[in-house]
């Protein structure tokens, strides 16, 4: 299908951008990779009179390390991600999601702040930034605000990104010695959203697990960190005994909708079978196995 009629802007800075949201309010949609937004507006299931293309602001790409932070500007692309040393040596759940996001093409234009801004739970990268306790720079008419991952995500295509906002920077603490992570992602074909997958970061003090958070993509209104799994296996020797009992707890706080991928059974199923794989892979990593 043809998108509806929309007035094309081309935004210079992100005090140009803010500007532009403000003047135009919601009848406007920020364009960045426009993987996400465009079969929308094909499908008219958007229709934004105004889409303020953000390609032009260098300043919101790029990777960065600072204050114990990767930080890592909205606009950077997935491939930039995978092609990043600094997160491979410092924080490499993101790149490691990052080369199971979609295909090539697609990973050459879509952009880490726009998978997250969109709020849909089946995107890659909000289970990772809820496993990894990141948080969102979010700069709008009244100046800068920072959120926690946590709060951000409320309900499909639903976050705290308010009227006139917009994402500039992900703020990601970097993971403390000891610590190892996974991503566990089922679909059923290349450049398919998760049918169910599970993020995981850990720490281990020896062999004991002293932290942990599991994540989950596409079998709830939006993804969530599973509290009850992750509190299960926090301060315990981790075996595969325990990993099946998360699992369990796992699979209990899921809520996937039935479509195409799979009935409500199966998602949770597989949920379960995700997170088993991705603590399993967490584990290896924190051994240096």
């Amino acid at each position: 299908m043809i998108p509806s009629a929309f007035e094309y802007h081309a935004a210079t800075s992100v005090a140009d951008a803010v500007s532009m949201l403000g003047q135009y309010g919601e009848e406007a949609k920020i364009l960045a990779g426009g993987h996400s937004l465009l079969p929308m507006m094909k499908l008219r299931f958007a229709e934004p009179a105004h889409l303020i293309d953000i390609n032009g602001i260098e300043e919101l790409r790029g990777v960065r390390e600072e204050g114990g932070n990767i930080c890592i500007g909205a606009m950077t692309t997935e491939n930039q991600l995978i092609a990043s040393q600094l997160l491979w040596d410092k924080c490499p759940l993101i790149p490691q999601a990052a080369k199971l996001v979609a295909d090539p093409q697609v990973r050459n234009r879509g952009t880490i702040g726009g998978d997250i801004a969109h709020g849909d739970p089946g995107n890659d990268h909000p289970a990772i930034m809820l496993a990894l306790g990141a948080s969102f720079v979010l700069v709008g008419p009244n100046g800068e605000r920072k959120v926690p991952a946590g709060d951000f995500f409320l309900g499909t295509y639903f976050t705290l990104l308010e009227e006139g906002e917009m994402m500039t920077e992900i703020q990601v603490p970097i993971p403390a010695a000891g610590s190892g992570c996974g991503y566990s992602k089922l679909k059923r074909k290349t450049g398919d959203y998760a049918t169910a997958a599970a993020a995981v970061q850990l720490q281990l003090s020896g062999d004991v697990c002293s932290n942990i958070t599991i994540s989950l993509t596409n079998v709830a209104p939006c993804s969530f960190i599973a509290t009850d799994a992750s509190e299960y296996l926090t301060g315990k020797i981790i075996d595969e005994s325990l990993i099946s009992e998360a699992a369990e707890k796992v699979m209990a706080a899921c809520d996937p909708a039935e479509d195409l991928r799979g009935d409500i059974e199966y998602k949770t199923s597989m949920a379960g079978e995700m997170a088993r794989r991705a603590i399993r892979q967490a584990l290896t990593n924190a051994k240096g196995e």
